[in-house]
């Protein structure tokens, strides 16, 4: 989070604020997504919020903007 709200680089996050260099956090950002860790945190979070009736998805937004377009190859 520091790193998006801030937009410094890795290397120049200091690490008295997030608890480790900057680099050690993208360290273990980039193990983590490798090792599927988001998708299966997410999938927790939402079963807890269901367990829990603390999901109201009355409003709600998607974001697309993580997907990859395809390649139109139709040629038209």
């Amino acid at each position: 989070m520091y790193v998006l709200r801030t937009g410094v680089a890795w290397r120049d996050v200091p690490a008295e604020t997030v608890g480790c260099s900057g680099v050690t956090a993208w360290r273990r950002l980039r193990d983590w997504t490798k090792a599927g860790v988001w998708p299966r945190l997410h999938a927790a979070l939402l079963t807890e919020l269901r367990r829990a009736d603390l999901l109201g998805l009355d409003d709600c937004a998607v974001d697309g903007s993580h997907v990859r377009a395809l390649k139109d190859i139709s040629g038209g």
